[in-house]
């Protein structure tokens, strides 16, 4: 059980890549995966029941893991971003219209976060691009084990963008350094302005943050203006862009953020 978020530990991860067809190669269990970028061990002894100090250590482990995470993405040129939102806020439309649109480019591969179901991962597999699908079970986010894991089966190209899509949800995800260069989150239209003040984590560790859908605006009760504010109550220096991953508003703005990561980092 994960102390800081409640929700159950990663036994039941599954990673599945969707270039080799069959099973699963794997289902990730701790301290058996020999192709682990750092492969380490775990102590599965009774948890501390001061509850305080085991999440303390929880964030501290995933931290050393990210660390070793983000050299192992260093060594090979790899740029991560960790995108991260609520369910439905349009990551995997996103995703895949800037493969497609970016991909001859800046050569692309996305780690995939979802409970259940490979049905994103086929959507950007559609795309032509490398893709592990990670099914947390009854996880709210990935960590940094997961993503190491991952890492291990996706092998992404030296030099490439590594999109993280993580699981939806706008409060754990914020807590767990998963090695990326770079955080994104997404909002849209169709929910409340006021996210970046209930949430407010979520947005402060935020590089950039999108509004997308604005091309349902004429339709949906949503202040533009009063969601960048709040956003930028959370964290003065979040970059804001406003987007329609469907219908093409901002996109260049936001490929040109993407190759500003690129040449930056």
């Amino acid at each position: 059980m994960c102390a800081t978020c409640g929700c159950s530990d990663d036994t039941g991860v599954r990673l599945t890549d969707l270039a080799r067809p069959g099973p699963p190669p794997h289902d990730h269990s701790h301290g058996h995966d020999h192709d682990h970028p750092h492969g380490h061990g775990h102590d599965h002894t009774e948890p501390d029941t001061r509850t305080v100090a085991l999440e303390v250590d929880l964030l501290a482990k995933n931290d050393d893991l990210a660390a070793l995470n983000r050299q192992w993405l260093a060594d090979r040129d790899v740029i991560a971003l960790n995108l991260m939102s609520s369910p439905g806020s349009g990551k995997t439309t996103l995703l895949t219209r800037t493969i497609r649109d970016l991909g001859d480019e800046l050569p692309c591969a996305v780690l995939e976060g979802d409970q259940e179901t490979l049905l994103d991962a086929e959507r950007i597999g559609a795309t032509g691009a490398r893709v592990v699908q990670i099914n947390t079970g009854a996880g709210c986010h990935l960590d940094a084990d997961m993503v190491a894991a991952g890492l291990s089966t996706l092998a992404p190209e030296p030099g490439s963008l590594l999109f993280v899509e993580n699981v939806g949800n706008l409060v754990c995800p914020a807590l767990f350094d998963l090695g990326e260069a770079g955080r994104v989150v997404i909002m849209s239209v169709t929910e409340g302005a006021d996210k970046p003040l209930k949430y407010p984590h979520m947005f402060r560790t935020a590089d950039l943050m999108l509004v997308n859908k604005v091309d349902l605006l004429p339709y949906v009760d949503f202040d533009v203006a009063a969601c960048i504010a709040y956003g930028r109550r959370a964290n003065p220096a979040v970059e804001v862009l406003e987007i329609s991953a469907t219908r093409g508003d901002g996109l260049d703005a936001w490929y040109g953020w993407l190759r500003r990561r690129v040449s930056l980092t």
